[in-house]
């Protein structure tokens, strides 16, 4: 079968695409008030379910899901129920606690990755790899603390302090590190879009079951166009798009190196709040996002070996 080279500077590309464009979910969540936390994250992964099966429709791959047997069933079960409990622990956080809160404890997401992938599967990362991803957090926390004394003053945007908040930010950030370990094998083996589609399904799946266990937050159909067209927006790009590119980088990334791209993610709402909204960032975040791109710059050299990828798995 012919191969070819997948370098780590696309993966890493792939990284910092998915990390900006995760920046977008802020953007489109703003105008979905009215939703509850799990139609929101319900909604957006049917969303990238039917684009992703578009995609594979149209280009003749959808067969391929045939090929699929038990053992494949439960590797997208684990991983659905990793991605649908991310987004419900996060969205969850967001309203809980402040912003502040939540925004520094989901990005610990990298810390978790690398104890996981070092006691589990003995992959540690280099002194230098290792130091990115410290100073990459740090300028996380600094963008989030500048972000935080922009709305200091405005109790009902900056939320209260709780530690059940926290304690749900902190678990979005675990089982987005155990989703990102996990997959690495996965994403090794398969092509990027048959996989995403039977994990965004079966997030899908446990997102709606754990809904139907809820007595205050059931599952609600959006039918009004000021909360459709986000919703739509939502499901596409930080969904369909920015996850998909977020797991094929797994193909020649670490996952703590994976984990670390996602910091991107302030930078990118923080760009698209000023262009759209007018809302220019502090000083201090200018640092913040120095130190985020000058850690990923340490990781991209971390470690430059590229690896061989079949064709299929592109």
């Amino acid at each position: 079968m012919s191969l070819k080279l997948r370098t780590r500077k696309l993966t890493l590309v792939e990284g910092a695409v998915a990390g900006i464009l995760f920046g977008t979910a802020a953007i489109f969540i703003r105008f979905l008030h009215g939703l509850n936390v799990f139609s929101i994250a319900f909604w957006r992964l049917i969303i990238a379910c039917f684009i992703l099966s578009t995609i594979l429709l149209v280009s003749g791959r959808l067969s391929i899901l045939k090929n699929y047997g038990l053992k494949n069933l439960k590797d997208f079960f684990i991983l659905g129920l990793s991605l649908g409990l991310h987004f419900i622990f996060f969205i969850s956080a967001v309203k809980d606690t402040t912003i502040l809160n939540a925004t520094v404890l989901v990005n610990t997401t990298p810390i978790f990755s690398v104890f996981i992938s070092t006691f589990l599967f003995n992959l540690k990362p280099s002194r230098l790899a290792a130091a990115g991803i410290a100073i990459s957090i740090a300028g996380a926390c600094v963008i989030a603390y500048a972000e935080s004394t922009l709305i200091v003053s405005e109790a009902s945007l900056a939320g209260v302090p709780s530690f059940r908040g926290d304690m749900e930010a902190v678990l979005a950030a675990f089982v987005e590190a155990v989703y990102l370990n996990y997959g690495k094998r996965v994403r090794e083996q398969k092509a990027i879009l048959s996989i995403m589609l039977p994990i965004y399904l079966f997030a899908a799946l446990v997102v709606g079951f754990l809904s139907s266990t809820s007595m205050n937050e059931r599952l609600e159909l959006p039918m009004e166009p000021a909360v459709v067209l986000p919703l739509l927006g939502l499901g596409a790009l930080p969904t369909a798009a920015a996850h998909t590119l977020y797991f094929s980088s797994l193909s020649n990334l670490k996952s703590f190196e994976t984990a670390t791209m996602a910091l991107l993610e302030p930078i990118g709402a923080t760009f698209l709040g000023a262009v759209l909204f007018g809302e220019l960032p502090a000083p201090l975040f200018i640092f913040g996002t120095a130190l985020v791109l000058l850690g990923i710059v340490f990781i991209a050299k971390g470690e430059k070996q590229p690896i061989l990828d079949e064709t299929d798995k592109s």
